[in-house]
């Protein structure tokens, strides 16, 4: 059994943006669920603060001339204890994590991750005196980079590990930052945080942890390229022998059709009749014909370039000319949402658009689509077409990161050997997008051909148990290549 302090800037059901959040607040609990000491290591952001209730303070110090204290509570719907770093002037705001209520980057966020990340290392080194030391420290993203990096000094630190859940998202700020936090100095260096003359949080992570890991086989090769590597490809080619890919999996208690309270009605893959139901419900709420033979394409998404929403725009003349229907729900950069609404309203029996975000609604949309739509720029995991999968509503996306390694193409081989799953755009362009939906509406059209399908997708097994035990090998690994640094 292993001591492990997963630390992360978010968690699902507590605090959420992105895909970092239920990953959060699944990992953890399927570590603990295997026998691993497993304790969560959170911001108290407001909103976190207004869901918990039993809090016991652990400890408390200052930091950054700051008061701080350190607060116990436990993970909903799991014993997984979570440790809340508080400190009501960093974390006790309207807005959210990162942003502020007008979508702006909060002006001291690089002192507020610097002062959780401080936190978290006097955690790992048992300066808080908790009776409690971690063998594995896991930090996510560059909220919690800085961790490798302070804790490698110390000969009885923990390993590290450091996993990238989008490297677009790297933590920069100026030379005058650095030095306001107050960090070592021999740290300005190229070779370690500085980053054409910035601060990287991420590159803590990326230069000091015993191992980096991405949230995909295909990502983690993916951003060894220029292409996707965000400035720092040729860094993490220097450590690639450190460098690996596990996929996320996903909530299968949260994400399960047989069982979803948001659903109409629910089903599994020997009653897949049933889900036509949830079909004819999300046309009846949205105002779109109700007609079963129509196929719907679902889209949840956050509304911004990476989505592959500029090819779905270029795209849409010809789609709503065609037999389908188009539902997407989510919001983002103003000139997609505008443009999006603007093609619904012309046309609105063949297109909705919902903007913001509604967990109903997403979960109604999963099972009552037949398709969904995800032809990203590029994508570290995904998981909506997760979702997609297990509900037995066929992905269509492009042949990059996590999509890759889940997906497969409909194509004649693939059928025959009941490997196909969903459908592959073989490029980012609008042409390409309309070849590939094209064929999934082909395919549609005959019955038994889409069962099996559909049949396949419900197959397969994305759950966090499978991916736990593969983190659980990688904590081996860099407990060995910590123990033979330490010598």
């Amino acid at each position: 059994m292993s001591k492990i302090l997963y630390i992360s800037s978010e968690a699902f059901p507590l605090i959420k943006t992105g895909g970092l959040a239920d990953v959060a607040g699944s990992l953890p609990t399927a570590l603990s669920n295997m026998g691993q000491e497993t304790r969560l290591l959170l911001p108290a952001y407001t909103q976190v603060m207004q869901q918990v209730t039993d809090t016991k303070q652990l400890a408390s110090g200052d930091y950054y001339g700051l008061e701080v204290s350190l607060l116990e509570t436990c993970l909903p719907s799991s014993d997984v204890p979570v440790w809340l770093v508080n400190c009501p002037a960093a974390f006790d705001r309207p807005g959210g994590p990162y942003l502020d209520s007008n979508g702006q980057p909060w002006d001291d966020n690089a002192l507020r991750f610097a002062l959780f990340c401080r936190v978290a290392v006097d955690i790992a080194l048992n300066q808080l005196k908790l009776g409690w030391q971690p063998d594995i420290v896991h930090c996510n993203d560059w909220q919690s980079g800085l961790v490798p990096a302070l804790l490698q000094p110390f000969k009885q630190r923990p390993a590290t590990v450091f996993t990238i859940h989008n490297l677009a998202y790297q933590g920069l700020f100026s030379h005058q930052t650095f030095l306001d936090l107050g960090l070592p100095a021999d740290l300005w260096h190229p070779e370690r945080l500085e980053f054409y003359d910035q601060l990287s949080f991420i590159k803590g992570g990326l230069v000091y942890a015993d191992r980096i890991n991405a949230v995909s086989p295909t990502y983690a090769s993916e951003i060894l390229q220029p292409e996707f590597g965000n400035g720092v490809d040729g860094l993490l080619r220097h450590r690639q022998e450190r460098l690996s890919g596990i996929l996320n999996g996903i909530d299968q208690t949260i994400w399960n059709p047989a069982t979803d309270p948001h659903l109409t009605a629910n089903y599994d893959s020997t009653t897949l009749k049933q889900k036509r139901k949830n079909k004819t419900a999300l046309q009846k709420q949205l105002g779109l014909p109700v007609d079963a033979r129509i196929p719907l394409v679902g889209m949840i998404s956050r509304m911004v370039e990476q989505k592959g929403l500029d090819i779905i725009l270029e795209a849409m003349g010809e789609i709503v000319n065609l037999s389908v229907q188009l539902v997407i729900l989510g919001s983002g950069d103003s000139h997609y949402e505008m443009q999006l609404v603007e093609w619904a309203s012309r046309h609105p029996d063949k297109l909705n658009v919902v903007i913001g975000y509604n967990e109903n609604l997403s979960h109604l949309i999963e099972a009552g689509s037949d398709m969904f739509l995800m032809p990203s720029t590029f994508e570290p995991c995904g998981l909506n077409q997760l979702y997609s999968l297990r509900y037995g509503t066929l992905p269509i996306v492009t042949k990059v990161g996590g999509l890759a390694d889940t997906v497969v193409d409909a194509n004649e081989v693939n059928r025959k050997n009941r490997t196909a799953n969903g459908f592959i755009v073989t490029e980012q362009s609008a042409s390409a997008l309309l070849t590939t939906l094209h064929s999934g509406l082909e395919q549609y059209q005959q019955k038994g051909v889409w069962h099996q399908l559909q049949l396949t997708a419900m197959e397969s097994d994305f759950s966090w148990r499978r991916s736990a035990e593969h983190y659980l090998a990688l904590y081996q690994q860099a407990m060995a290549d910590r123990n033979l640094a330490a010598g």
